[in-house]
């Protein structure tokens, strides 16, 4: 799903712990964050669901008229929203693992102006909303959705998990 445009900056894949994490930033955004606490969500998500083996994802930090056009193209919504996440299997699926052992769990996309506007109204700053979203799109990822009341509390109860956890370990 990604899109790759003059005005993303292609980050290094890396392997971090045993999951190998792919952040791309568009270039006008880059100069105002650093990949290292989406990087540090990310691993704390995955962390947080005891995972077995080795995970892949990509993560990419865009601008509104992206974000609008994928859940235009994807959703058949309009506007744009904060988070997308595009899973590359569904989760209640027998999965079988590629030879190199590593689960390819899909792509996350954030606005970040979204995410700036969010952060303004709830009162937080942008680092503490981006880590919600990165998180929120990370467990959809990882088969988590917010479809009924139940499965909205399942998934806002883990959200609180993995941010605790994330603030905790700074």
């Amino acid at each position: 799903m990604s899109q790759s445009s003059e005005y993303t900056v292609p980050v290094e894949k890396k392997q971090v712990s045993r999951h190998f994490i792919d952040i791309q930033i568009d270039r006008q955004f880059e100069a105002e964050m650093d990949e290292a606490p989406l990087r540090h969500v990310i691993e704390q998500t995955l962390a947080t669901e005891e995972l077995t083996s080795a995970m892949e994802l990509s993560l990419v930090i865009t601008d509104d008229a992206t974000v609008e056009h994928l859940n235009r193209e994807y959703r058949g919504e309009t506007g744009t929203t904060d988070v997308l996440a595009f899973a590359l299997s569904e989760a209640d699926e027998t999965f079988v693992l590629p030879p190199d052992g590593v689960r390819h769990l899909g792509e996350v996309v954030v606005s970040y102006p979204q995410a700036v506007r969010q952060a303004r109204e709830q009162g937080h700053s942008t680092g503490q909303e981006l880590a919600l979203l990165v998180c929120h799109g990370v467990l959809h990822l990882l088969g988590y959705d917010h479809d009924c009341a139940a499965a909205e509390a399942r998934m806002r109860g883990r959200e609180a998990q993995v941010l605790a956890a994330v603030v905790g370990g700074r």
